[in-house]
């Protein structure tokens, strides 16, 4: 008799575990309260411009083509995707700008015409990562269910690259004089929702894992993943229900056994919990139940960052972008205190453009544009009223975008969508619209964060970006593994 799963939300996690779990034989069922696949990985479409919603960097796809091998496919058969070179371009507002390659030689000819004293530094800095992505793999592929786990030989092997003492930024610093190098190879701390200098240096793999195994544009955009994730999954028998909100997790005792929608109870073997954790504990599960996670405890915890987005379909093509496109504003420490600390809007923000028709035409029309824009700020907090600052921040960032040269953009938009921290949280379901979650602080890493089998309950698992190893496409896909190993030993 097979055991039935019902997981709680269609996200890139939620879609991985469903096909791993359908392919060791269970019966899974995934419930998703938005009318498409995805979560945060989905897709905004209108007018034949086509745009991710979030996630436009697909990193480290060994993960992910592990998990098709698992089930007897092969990713690159599956999702068409091309490799990127160049990766981005940053441009930093303190003058002069760096185009990223995974090209090593032309990589370091690069940084030469920035500082070319640092250009040695780029090869140690590979060499160390080199090293320490190997060191720490092995923790980032499994669980970690209590303080005893980190007394093991894998976390031993990895203590002395932790430096837990060491921001990002400080650490790459050894490696750069120039403070835009430093920025240059600490900005991925954003994937995280996190300062550089906050973020643990443990992170410095990030940059790496760019360099070392590239930047990939899926065809028709990151969304393009988990709408073949759940095509391969539905192959495997998996049943998905979309526009089908979850109301409340189902206990008898501190076990779960299944869920109640507007249609009804879902009885189940096991619950799989693929919604943004924070608000799914404070909308799914009674506060009196709860313990370590009570609302209580998670009003304390420490929640990234959010953004502030506009997708744009343009008439007219912008041969001058590159595909990823960053600008580092000129006083970069300043914008992110007032991100992280002040909780205030900047004047001069850093962001993000991502120009995808320069490498996937399938992205606009002929002759058009699907600008993605993107500016790091505050999460949910009193000081900033989004229903007030919601037209203004759009004239900042169309006036931030003269700096890469996007000019007289106005009159050439033909489709515009908004996306403010209050849409994230109100619209999305993220607690606060902290889009890349709880932190990555060492005080929120490991067994400090919410535990892939879910401490609080018995039959109850987690798996996405708000339990370990953290946000991101590839660790996400790595909790998908961790998370159903767990769950199909439990019910073996």
């Amino acid at each position: 008799m097979s055991r039935r799963v019902i997981i709680i939300g269609a996200g890139p996690g939620g879609l991985a575990s469903a096909m791993l779990l359908a392919k060791a034989g269970a019966e899974v069922t995934i419930l998703e309260k938005q009318p498409r696949v995805g979560g945060r990985t989905s897709v905004i479409e209108g007018q034949g411009y086509r745009f991710d919603l979030g996630p436009t960097f697909f990193l480290y796809p060994q993960i992910l083509q592990e998990i098709f091998r698992d089930v007897g496919r092969d990713l690159y058969q599956e999702v068409p995707m091309t490799r990127l070179d160049p990766q981005y371009r940053i441009t930093f507002g303190a003058g002069g700008e760096l185009n990223a390659t995974p090209d090593l030689e032309r990589m370091v000819a690069e940084i030469a015409k920035l500082s070319p004293a640092d250009a040695a530094g780029f090869r140690r800095f590979m060499a160390y990562n080199r090293v320490k992505l190997q060191k720490f793999a092995p923790c980032l592929q499994t669980p970690f269910p209590g303080w005893t786990s980190l007394i093991s030989l894998r976390l031993l092997a990895v203590l002395p690259f932790l430096k837990p003492w060491k921001s990002l930024h400080a650490e790459l610093a050894g490696y750069f004089q120039d403070p835009r190098l430093q920025l240059a190879f600490t900005f991925q701390s954003k994937y995280l929702g996190m300062s550089p200098f906050q973020c643990p240096s443990l992170f410095s793999i990030l940059s790496f894992l760019e360099y070392e195994h590239g930047i990939w544009h899926p065809t028709g955009g990151c969304n393009a993943i988990t709408r073949h994730l759940a095509r391969v999954a539905q192959e495997l028998g998996v049943k998905i229900q979309l526009d089908t909100p979850v109301e409340e997790i189902l206990f008898q005792g501190r076990r779960a056994v299944g869920v109640r929608t507007a249609q009804g109870e879902h009885p189940a073997d096991a619950v799989m919990v693929n919604a943004d954790f924070a608000n799914a504990m404070t909308t799914l599960v009674p506060n009196r139940l709860r313990r370590r996670w009570s609302d209580a405890n998670i009003v304390k915890k420490d929640f990234s960052c959010s953004t502030f987005m506009l997708y744009l379909g343009v008439e007219g093509k912008f041969d001058h972008l590159a595909h990823h496109n960053i600008y580092v504003a000129k006083d970069y420490r300043r914008n992110l205190d007032e991100i992280e600390r002040q909780h205030v809007l900047s004047a001069d923000p850093s962001f993000y453009v991502e120009n995808p028709v320069r490498t996937d035409p399938t992205m606009a029309p002929p002759g058009h544009s699907a600008l993605y824009v993107l500016l790091p700020v505050t999460h949910q907090h009193p000081n900033v009223d989004w229903n007030k600052e919601r037209a203004r921040y759009r004239d900042v960032a169309l006036r931030q975008l003269e700096k890469l040269g996007v000019t007289d953009l106005e009159r050439r938009i033909r489709f515009e969508r908004v996306v403010t921290p209050a849409d994230w949280a109100g619209k999305l379901d993220i607690y606060r619209g902290a889009t890349f979650n709880l932190a990555h602080s060492f005080a929120q890493m490991l067994h400090l964060r919410p535990r892939n089998r879910f401490e609080e309950f018995d039959r109850l698992y987690l798996v996405g970006g708000g339990t370990h190893p953290g946000s991101g496409l590839p660790v996400i896909f790595e909790s998908a593994r961790i998370s159903s190993k767990l769950l199909l030993e439990d019910l073996n």
